[in-house]
């Protein structure tokens, strides 16, 4: 019997060889086991993923996922909630604000990686830069291309009940001029296709002139946990300002695989021939082309503007992205 005045009174001898002990034994067993199965798992994954050469694939993949699930899931909010909710779930500025945490978030994910491009178009810019294998361009948008077109499923799959449910002023719930906007940028009807590709032009333009500012070593460089950050408020930046004539898709993953996920879901080939789009029936390729042609553009101006006038003794090289500035004379 324990002493009256010991303080282990009325608790268990954790300490003893008895039960408790054994049982501890036990857990810490299994935990080490646990732990040992993991790593293997672990190893063989990582050596899977290595012979097939799929690490950045699989990166840049989710990256654009994620952008595009959070960004298309805040325009699915905004429409749907209009009508198929008594509740306002948002506005323009929501969708500007997810597809800007969406940037910021695929960008944590990813940019240790391959620095997140998350966009064709990003892509195209790097690999002029000398920033990026070309190799590597054509596996960087296939698997931003899944990314977009996974995201597009799964908001399906989370919103199909409210697409339905959706009051459409007499048009199919699966049509253009009703939900189409979800997963696809369109056109105002007042849009010409001149001032639809400029405007895409120059969104992507400002895009990638902004992305090196914050990532050139030479100049101004964001400090690393930054990054992320200032590309989302980039993005969500020029979603304020232009993205009123066609949603500023400035992403040709973004637009084009979500549209070609409506199209073989219900929405129709509509999508590609658009019969509503009043001046541009064959918009399609505008959000596919445009930010391509904006993003080579913004890449030769920041060079002759910009990087080539760094001065010599405060030029920075970066040896470990294997990138060293032009010199100026």
């Amino acid at each position: 019997m324990a002493d009256k005045d010991s303080p282990r009174k009325g608790r268990l001898d954790f300490d003893s060889g008895g039960r408790n002990a054994s049982t501890d034994h036990f857990g810490s067993a299994a935990i080490e086991g646990f732990n040992k199965y993991r790593a293997l798992a672990a190893s063989v994954w990582i050596k899977f993923i290595a012979v097939i050469h799929a690490r950045e694939f699989l990166a840049e993949m989710f990256a654009t996922f994620l952008l595009v699930t959070i960004g298309n899931g805040a325009v699915a909010q905004v429409i749907l909630g209009a009508t198929a909710s008594s509740f306002d779930f948002g506005s323009q500025l929501s969708i500007n604000l997810g597809y800007g945490l969406g940037g910021m978030i695929g960008a944590f994910m990813a940019g240790g990686v391959t620095g997140a491009h998350m966009n064709p178009a990003v892509t195209l810019a790097m690999a002029l830069r000398g920033k990026l294998n070309w190799l590597k361009v054509i596996p960087y948008w296939a698997a931003q291309l899944l990314g977009a077109f996974l995201s597009s499923v799964m908001i399906f799959g989370v919103y199909q009940d409210a697409l339905y449910a959706v009051d459409c002023h007499g048009s199919a719930q699966l049509s253009v001029n009703c939900t189409g906007g979800i997963f696809a940028s369109y056109p105002q009807p007042y849009l010409s296709l001149g001032t639809g590709f400029m405007d895409q032009f120059f969104g992507t333009f400002l895009l990638l002139l902004g992305i090196f500012g914050i990532t050139d070593v030479n100049n101004n460089e964001a400090k690393q946990g930054m990054k992320p950050v200032l590309v989302g408020m980039l993005i969500t930046a020029i979603g304020l300002s232009y993205g009123l004539n066609c949603g500023y898709a400035i992403n040709p993953a973004r637009d084009f695989a979500p549209r070609l996920f409506t199209a073989i879901s219900g929405w129709g080939w509509d999508v590609f021939v658009c019969e509503e789009c009043a001046h541009i029936r064959q918009w399609w390729w505008v959000p596919v082309v445009a930010p391509l042609v904006g993003a080579a553009t913004a890449t030769l101006v920041y060079w002759l503007l910009i990087e080539v006038l760094h001065p010599k003794d405060k030029t920075k090289k970066n040896e470990e992205e294997g990138y060293t500035p032009v010199p100026t004379a």
